[in-house]
């Protein structure tokens, strides 16, 4: 018999809908029945695309025992990540200061206060590695509960009371400014210590996209000039897209490497990675002209279209890590899909083309990745390669790899993560003369204005088959969106877009922001969770914090408000505070500062639509790699957007107008002219 969880839309809890386990959703009335019954809370915290999420589902909570003890003894709480970061956020917080790291799936016990009091991720159903079972820690924690009740209450006292007085004010400079110039050069150094310069990218393994970062280290080279950022961006970008990271044959970045070498992927694909990645190598394109990027950044968005987009037309959040093996067994096994072995070649492509292939995707007989199999890649190979021979090796190979049992897909919408899409396709639409991307950006946008936004301007954060969830929408998804409107605004013409970023970035100043310049994750009225959650720190994605400064410096720059460039001014004080020590984990704060010191640049191009004069200037204007520039367009005498407004044809030709620091240069009418003004 199904339990709560039958009634959600989150495809993650609809995973769970037939468990033994009796499940609750996040609510109050979880929360009521364990006060009800005098018995802790489980909360149980992943995602539809966790590898290691439905090991432990598969290995405990479909075990009849298991869901027994749990309950007899627990009320059982089911989170989507995805869906309640804030939750999620709360408790990982608590987490990782209690063990030091933390991970999904999440596991923690709490009083029916919402108190947490025990943590940890996975728990296995049986001792191994010095782990206890799950069994194991739902006894003792039962045991604990009953027997020292009042030294339970005081640990979870002390947990909160701990939480609620970690304050980011603090860490702001006093007088609430952003970076000087020698702050982000500090920055730059920071990044160069630890740049792998044989592997690219940062740190060991695993080793994540650090999409943040290089579109920092691009914003400074292109405000500096400085060789060294270029370099760590066009060796990070070549190693990923040339190691397993990236799908050598659909296209497509998957969500980290669990190697410093970029060989052996973690296979689950998000929206997030793909939209930043396919924006980062478009940027790359802009600044270098690079064939790489350029393949990497249309191959990319066409993977997004094609794979992630759903029939409202938005984009779904994830495929998984796991698929069928196709052995009949019904085994879910991770990367079945994507890898290859020798003698698989061999059946798709006969013996010759399948040594080419596995010349020039790495695979061996030893394999990269379990049982024998490889993960493509694609190295430097030494003298030409036949490239009309390569392409049919991949549209083969694809075929075939078309015939596996697919990995599922999260089709929930995430409003930041189509925000984020919405820039990366607008952009990489305009670069590549790709129309049709452009209108999938339009139409992802038209979905967010229908379904998630109410008739107050406010976002649901979820919605799924066109019926928006009930979560509100938190700080990110404000930001990302606003951004991905502004771009969508930038790209088009259409003006619409920039008000409606305005609406949502006045909630933003309203409910997310205090009058310190400091930044919460959710709004003022959002329910009340143990700790309001704030970090300025990007992860996987920018930092709802940093996302939100750079949207109001844009927004800024279009209308000339004072308010929000003073907003993003004193917000950006984080950046100044944590640029210099950890860069790697504020690489957009530090791409938003590089902008903010830029102007950033205002361009306005102005004459009649369709005009191939209009159209060339601009082109020119979007692919000006000044940091941070705004660009609006539109017809002589249109001023719906103010940048617009008062900016008449040059000798009657459509002309641009550049504008920096509150003072504008003379009109051009020359393309050329104008991208050697914005640094293209």
């Amino acid at each position: 018999m199904p339990n709560r969880l039958a009634q959600e839309t989150s495809p993650y809890l609809l995973q769970h809908a037939d468990n033994p386990v009796d499940w609750w959703p996040w609510s109050a009335d979880a929360f009521e029945e364990a006060r009800r019954r005098g018995v802790p809370v489980l909360l149980s915290v992943g995602y539809s695309s966790c590898h290691w999420c439905h090991v432990m589902a598969h290995e405990s909570f479909e075990d009849q025992a298991t869901a027994a003890l749990l309950n007899e003894h627990f009320v059982a709480v089911k989170v989507d990540r995805e869906e309640r970061p804030d939750v999620d956020a709360v408790y990982m917080e608590a987490v990782q200061a209690a063990t030091g790291q933390g991970g999904w799936p999440m596991t923690v016990f709490l009083t029916p206060d919402a108190e947490p009091f025990y943590f940890g991720t996975y728990f296995p159903p049986e001792p191994r590695h010095g782990m206890p079972s799950f069994g194991q820690i739902l006894e003792g924690v039962r045991s604990a509960w009953t027997d020292r009740r009042d030294e339970v209450g005081e640990v979870a006292g002390r947990i909160v009371a701990d939480l609620a007085g970690r304050s980011l004010t603090e860490s702001l400079p006093a007088d609430r400014r952003p970076p000087r110039p020698e702050e982000l050069h500090g920055a730059l150094m920071g990044l160069t210590r630890e740049f792998d310069a044989v592997h690219g990218g940062f740190g060991g393994a695993p080793k994540f996209p650090p999409s943040m970062v290089l579109e920092f280290l691009l914003r400074h080279h292109a405000r500096t000039g400085s060789a060294g950022a270029l370099e760590m961006v066009q060796a990070t970008c070549s190693a990923m897209a040339r190691g397993g990271l990236y799908d050598q044959l659909g296209g497509g970045f998957a969500r980290y490497a669990v190697d410093a070498t970029w060989t052996v992927p973690h296979f689950e694909k998000m929206l997030y990675d793909n939209a930043l990645l396919c924006r980062t190598y478009a940027h790359l394109w802009r600044s270098t002209g690079s064939d790489l990027a350029r393949r990497i950044a249309v191959e990319t968005a066409d993977f997004m279209v094609r794979e992630l987009r759903t029939d409202q037309g938005g984009f779904a959040s994830a495929l998984d890590a796991d698929s069928d093996d196709g052995s009949g067994s019904g085994r879910h096994v991770e990367g079945a899909y994507y890898v290859w072995t020798p003698e698989q070649l061999r059946a798709v492509l006969g013996e010759k083309d399948a040594e080419f292939a596995a010349a020039c995707f790495g695979v061996t007989e030893e394999g990269t990745f379990e049982e024998g199999a490889s993960v493509l890649q694609l190295p430097d190979l030494e003298g030409p390669v036949d490239a009309e021979r390569l392409a049919s090796v991949k549209q083969r190979l694809l075929a075939a790899r078309e015939e596996r049992p697919r990995p599922g897909r999260d089709d929930k919408i995430v409003a930041s993560w189509n925000g984020l899409a919405i820039a990366a396709l607008a952009e990489t639409g305009a670069y590549f003369d790709r129309p049709d991307l452009i209108q999938a950006a339009t139409d992802a946008a038209d979905l967010l204005v229908r379904v998630h936004m109410d008739w107050q301007a406010r976002l649901h954060r979820t919605s799924r088959d066109g019926t928006p969830g009930a979560n509100s929408g938190v700080l990110e998804d404000y930001a990302d969106v606003a951004e991905g409107f502004l771009t969508l605004a930038s790209v088009t013409g259409e003006g619409v877009w920039a008000e409606f970023a305005g609406f949502f970035l006045d909630t933003v100043l309203l409910q997310f922001t205090t009058e310190d310049g400091a930044l919460y994750d959710t709004a003022a009225d959002a329910e009340a969770l143990i700790r309001r959650p704030q970090d300025p720190t990007d992860n996987a994605t920018p930092s709802g914090w940093t996302a939100a400064v750079g949207a109001l410096l844009s927004y800024a720059a279009l209308t000339g408000s004072d308010l929000h460039r003073g907003a993003a001014e004193r917000a950006l004080g984080i950046v100044t505070a944590l640029g210099g020590r950890a860069p790697r984990f504020i690489g957009w704060g530090l791409a938003v500062a590089e902008a903010a010191l830029d102007g950033p640049r205002e361009v306005a191009v102005v004459g009649p639509q369709g005009d191939p004069a209009t159209v060339a200037l601009h082109r020119a204007a979007l692919l000006g790699t000044a940091p941070g520039a705004v660009v609006a367009l539109g017809e002589p005498g249109v001023d719906e957007v103010p940048l617009l407004k008062d900016r008449p044809l040059v000798d009657g030709r459509p002309a641009a107008y550049v504008c920096r620091h509150f003072t504008c240069e003379r009109p051009t009418t020359d393309p050329e002219e104008l991208r050697e003004r914005l640094g293209g």
